[in-house]
């Protein structure tokens, strides 16, 4: 019981943390006059493409600042732990997460972490807070499976080579795909595509043979 009442808080205490998210989205949206008047002021005194360019970055950089701080508030309540270290990159879209015990933000195979990932994205889209997909990474777990999946997808390549056959690989998200098919586009004599639908969809390896 103790247990299920500690997952139950932990959801409310996520849910309550959303909430209080978009109440300060409400009231960043009530601009005030005074602010509005210089802001128009400056938008009359500088070259519009200069100010469309300033004005993309600021809000680029805010909204990449607020989905790191969701990240940090949503992983502190999954794992319990209060001292968790926040590096987020704006150049590679990417928000990188350290810690002592952050298993069960990781997930069986990177499901947690990927489900995090989803939702967080899910976010930044509704309020419009970056312009691209994060990538979260949680204790570097997803650079090193992809360094992983680069040696998996060569081998498997060699091996449709060696025995002249086509490969199906496991289901794999999205950017694991785009890995793969990444890699094998510079090896020779290897062509890839991906079939089914999701959450199975995979790539299949195929050797172009010559006769």
């Amino acid at each position: 019981m103790a247990k299920s009442d500690s997952i139950k808080d932990a959801v409310n205490n996520f849910v309550n943390f959303l909430e209080e998210e978009h109440k300060e989205e409400q009231k960043a949206e009530q601009i005030n006059i005074n602010t509005l008047k210089a802001r128009v002021q400056k938008e009359e005194n500088v070259q519009a493409g200069n100010f469309s360019q300033e004005k993309s970055m600021e809000i680029h950089g805010n909204g990449f600042e607020r989905l790191a701080e969701i990240v940090r508030k949503a992983i502190e309540i999954i794992t319990l732990d209060k001292e968790i270290r926040v590096e987020p990159n704006k150049e590679k879209y990417r928000i990188a997460v350290y810690g002592k015990d952050l298993a069960i933000a990781i997930g069986k195979n990177g499901m947690g972490m990927d489900a995090l990932e989803y939702l967080v994205n899910l976010i930044s889209k509704r309020k419009r807070l970056v312009d691209k997909n994060i990538i979260l990474d949680i204790k570097d777990y997803r650079k090193k499976n992809d360094e992983k999946i680069k040696h998996i997808a060569i081998d498997m390549a060699k091996k449709a080579l060696k025995e002249r056959k086509t490969i199906a690989l496991r289901p794999m998200p999205s950017h694991e795909r785009k890995i793969v098919h990444n890699v094998l586009s510079k090896v020779k004599n290897i062509r890839t595509k991906s079939r089914d639908d999701e959450p199975n969809r995979r790539i299949v390896i195929y050797p172009i043979i010559k006769e």
